[in-house]
């Protein structure tokens, strides 16, 4: 469930909200993400938008997780102006994570805007 939120965010978690932001930043995509694996590394991504290959910056982190090993996830990130985290991203983490992995969605400035669940 979507829902807003006003609460104060451990070091780690806005970590990622902050490697995400930077991400969509850096390579001016509409899309920032990160995802912390089960041993606190971390995975930075931003949109893949290619002729041949479309990726949400969320999918693409999970991508590269996988990619490097990961076994599991602890959390992830997104940062868009989007309201809502898509379906296809949560299902993404939640391959990965499972339903109860924390998925955070935070606007452009960085200002959480919700944690929901992958499941």
């Amino acid at each position: 469930m979507l829902a807003r939120m006003t609460e104060t965010l451990d070091p780690e978690d806005r970590k990622i909200i902050t490697l995400a932001r930077s991400a969509r930043a850096r390579n001016a995509v509409p899309e920032g993400a990160a995802v912390r694996d089960e041993t606190g590394r971390t995975y930075v991504a931003g949109t893949v938008a290619l002729d041949s290959l479309r990726l949400s910056a969320l999918q693409t982190a999970v991508a590269m997780a996988v990619a490097s090993g990961a076994k599991s996830l602890e959390a992830a990130a997104v940062v868009s102006e989007l309201d809502a985290v898509p379906d296809a991203d949560r299902a993404a983490v939640r391959d990965l994570g499972g339903p109860g992995t924390p998925v955070l969605l935070a606007g452009p400035d960085g200002a959480l805007r919700a944690r929901l669940l992958a499941g």
